[in-house]
């Protein structure tokens, strides 16, 4: 006769009442008459075993939103590993400067800049001390190379209103200060001056921002017909800004810039400014290299959901499995991420890969896929890395405002989401009774679904600690 353990049977009653009632938490939330028309695919699971504690239109692909970097980064983190680091370097071939471009998104990026307490503009003293320590006073030509990625700059799943936007900038293999400048406002006297920073002969501008005595001031700004002509428009009645603007060309932004601080240093540049690729087997000789760690660039993707990071990592995937290591495209990333999802027995009919950050709303993901990613990374040696890249909730990122009560602050890790009708939330839940794996995404959204969904990661909580 078979015998069955009492505490066997008493353990599998817990789990299934823990089923249920984190079932009744989570359906009361999504079954609110507010959200009747709001379209959910949840998945919950508990991490150490994979098991589902609750499932809702798991396996129904929508739109991601940036829901769609958790992907990127996990791909990225496996293909590339913990320990990649992107290199831009500087060097000198007869008598030209030349500068080799890594990808690296975070090439001059601000919020880096403030984590290392690099002042503005330390690149380009960099590079100069370092011709001076060479006794370099002139250079012929200056050849900016951004062949680790493909011409493709833009997203043709980008919408081209949004192409000015920071979130929406070009993507190139030699990118800086996130391929955007700042513009701000100021009254003076019956006249408004506009500053760009960093300031620079290669942004030229129209001033259409009038002055006035009341009310509020806006500005706004959309692209000229020429690149890199920008239309700056609104009212000011003190001052404004500054605001995020993307320019066109970022390689022969940083090509012009440098121009222009070598200038600054008494350094002469008597050639011409010239995008290319440099052959491997050139006489290059390195004077200054700069380094960025992929940690950095996985947490601006997902604590800060930085746009230029994830795509920069979705083309790097690309670039590293080619032959050569360069050209890396959107194309290439996305056979091999597909591929990667395919692997860890996503059906194809769960998700379609369009680009890195989760901009384009050709994007499409199921729950069920990313927390199967989202397990897949768990189990592997890369977790902490991981998971210190994901906002903290109540602490910092995008989460920052969210979860300050002491019950979920500091307990709830994640990548948001959001563009026009799409909100998600997707990550991990620390509790007592260990951590859970969750994605919420919804379409459809609207001004209520933001609350629904942080409500459904406290109730995992909620219910860990009843």
């Amino acid at each position: 006769m078979k015998k069955i353990s009492i505490a066997f049977v008493f353990s599998v009653c817990l789990v299934s009442l823990a089923k249920a009632n984190l079932t009744k938490r989570v359906n009361a939330v999504i079954n609110q008459p507010s959200l009747k028309n709001v379209r959910f695919s949840i998945h919950i699971v508990k991490a150490d075993s994979g098991r589902t504690v609750y499932s809702h239109n798991s396996r129904e692909s929508l739109v991601p939103a940036s829901n769609m970097k958790i992907i990127t980064t996990a791909a990225a983190l496996k293909s590339l590993g913990p320990d990649y680091k992107y290199k831009t370097k500087i060097g000198f071939c007869d008598d030209t400067l030349v500068v080799i471009g890594s990808g690296d998104p975070l090439l001059g990026d601000r919020d880096t800049d403030v984590k290392y307490a690099r002042k503005a503009g330390w690149i380009f003293e960099d590079i100069t001390a370092a011709l001076k320590r060479k006794r370099i006073t002139t250079v012929k030509d200056i050849i900016v190379d951004s062949g680790m990625f493909d011409d493709q700059r833009v997203h043709p799943g980008w919408s081209k209103k949004e192409l000015n936007k920071p979130y929406a900038c070009e993507v190139s293999g030699l990118n800086f200060n996130g391929n955007c400048i700042d513009i701000s406002a100021k009254k003076s006297g019956k006249r408004v001056l506009i500053h760009i920073e960093p300031q620079t002969a290669f942004i030229k501008f129209t001033n259409k921002v009038k002055p006035i005595s009341k009310g509020t001031s806006t500005i706004g700004s959309f692209r000229s017909s020429r690149p890199n002509e920008i239309v700056i428009h609104g009212k000011c009645k003190s001052s404004i800004g500054p605001y995020a603007v993307a320019i066109e060309r970022p390689a022969a932004f940083f090509g012009f810039l440098l121009a222009e601080n070598l200038a600054k240093a008494d350094i002469k540049t008597k050639g011409e400014l010239i995008e290319k690729a440099v052959a491997q087997d050139s006489n290059v000789t390195v004077l200054t290299e700069f380094n960025t760690p992929i940690a950095d660039c996985l947490a601006r993707c997902n604590k800060d959901s930085f746009g230029l990071a994830a795509e920069a990592l979705f083309k790097t995937i690309a670039a590293n499995s080619s032959i050569t290591n360069r050209n890396g495209s959107w194309a290439a990333g996305r056979r091999i991420i597909s591929s990667y999802l395919s692997t860890l027995g996503i059906d194809r009919s769960q998700f379609y890969i369009a680009d890195g950050s989760g901009l384009s709303r050709q994007n499409e993901l199921s729950s069920y896929a990313i927390t199967k990613v989202l397990s897949d990374v768990y189990k592997s040696r890369d977790w902490p890395l991981y998971k210190a890249s994901l906002a903290v909730g109540g602490v910092d990122g995008t989460i920052s405002k969210y979860f300050e009560e002491q019950k979920y602050k500091g307990k709830i890790c994640g990548k948001t989401g959001y563009i026009a009708g799409v909100k998600a939330l997707s990550g991990v839940c620390t509790t007592p009774a260990g951590d859970y794996l969750f994605s919420i995404i919804a379409n459809k959204t609207n001004g209520k679904t933001r609350t629904a969904i942080n409500n459904i990661a406290k109730a995992i909580i909620d219910d860990a600690t009843q």
